[in-house]
């Protein structure tokens, strides 16, 4: 079994560290470290240290340094915005497309999103989103933290703008005739999909989306659930472009 990782502000710059605070518990207290085990520190910006566990406190673990490395960011970045869903259907899809490697997940306030965030509930959201995020980014080992967007998601029409910026961008949508596994894919920069909630994407805002140089795609002939789709749509892409 590969070493744990755990998420630190900074690398440490000498041969010793002592993780404390969350992180420190979680490895002492939860997942009972001891003297000998190795370790992973990343500061989810690319960075990476592996050390061995020295010493175990209450809540914390001395951490002799063996090395240090660095991950260049991925590029194509891959930016998935889906739509909101109600339940635990979107942090389903967070932590899923989190370990097969999306880069940024965009909240969208979809017209057929049956929750809406609004208020603290929608910082709330939006919060738990990012916290998902982490918590799936360090069971991956992942060199890199995916951002959350929004303030606290995104509307329809500022997605759009979003659009005009990327690569490339493509909605995933039921009747689309071209196949996400055959269009091109650009070779840098951002590539964006879009993925709709429970009740699908309406006229207007696929509309508005190609409008802004999406291209609708479909990924066969069934049709996934919105906690599917973007992870089923990402794992393609991963395997296009060498990731995997």
């Amino acid at each position: 079994m590969s070493a744990p990782l755990f998420l630190v502000d900074r690398l440490p710059d000498g041969q010793s560290f002592v993780l404390d605070g969350p992180e420190g518990h979680h490895a002492a207290t939860v997942q009972r470290l001891r003297v000998g085990e190795a370790v992973l520190l990343g500061d989810g910006r690319g960075g990476v240290a592996t050390g061995v566990v020295r010493s175990v406190g209450k809540g914390s673990l001395d951490v002799a340094i063996t090395s240090r490395g660095y991950a260049d960011a991925p590029d194509p970045r891959l930016t998935v915005a889906q739509g909101i869903a109600k339940g635990d259907r979107g942090e389903l899809a967070v932590q899923a497309m989190t370990e097969v490697g999306v880069d940024e997940i965009l909240p969208w306030a979809a017209a057929r999103s049956v929750a809406q965030w609004r208020g603290d509930r929608g910082a709330k959201a939006r919060d738990k989103w990012a916290a998902v995020a982490r918590e799936a980014a360090k069971q991956a080992r992942r060199s890199w933290l995916p951002t959350v967007g929004g303030d606290p998601d995104l509307s329809t029409k500022q997605l759009a703008q979003r659009l005009g910026a990327a690569a490339a961008a493509y909605v995933l949508h039921e009747e689309a005739t071209d196949r996400l596994s055959q269009v091109d894919l650009p070779a840098s920069g951002e590539i964006v999909l879009i993925v709709g909630p429970e009740g699908g994407i309406d006229d207007h805002e696929l509309a508005a989306f190609t409008a802004a140089g999406a291209r609708p795609v479909r990924l066969g002939d069934t049709v996934l659930r919105t906690s599917t789709a973007g992870v089923a749509a990402l794992s393609l892409l991963a395997t296009r472009l060498s990731r995997w």
